[in-house]
């Protein structure tokens, strides 16, 4: 097996910090959506890297890499659907403009 545990652990936490920055700095409701799901897959590296360098979480590892994967399919799918159904009311992607539907 090539590289180390810190090694994969280091690229989870940088994927992980620019998933926050995008969903942070971003109002495109798309990309914090797809923000978030760069998140998810760093927090599923990190999984699976456990579960590759500690053996006694390997079978565990998987199992919950895989549930994280179907969470992360459920979020996409629910919130593109509400993205779309919000854009087609107010014609725009920004999240700034969401709030004066409640008017």
């Amino acid at each position: 097996m090539s590289g180390s545990l810190q090694s994969y652990l280091i690229l989870s936490a940088l994927l992980f910090a620019i998933g926050t920055f995008g969903f942070l700095a971003r109002r495109n409701a798309i990309a914090m959506l797809m923000s978030i799901e760069l998140m998810l897959n760093a927090v599923n590296l990190s999984i699976v890297a456990f579960g590759a360098f500690i053996p006694a979480l390997r079978g565990d590892a998987a199992i919950i890499a895989l549930m994280v994967m179907a969470v992360a399919a459920a979020e996409a799918t629910v919130g593109l659907a509400i993205v779309i159904a919000i854009y087609r009311n107010s014609r725009t992607p920004l999240v700034d403009e969401y709030d004066r539907m409640r008017q």
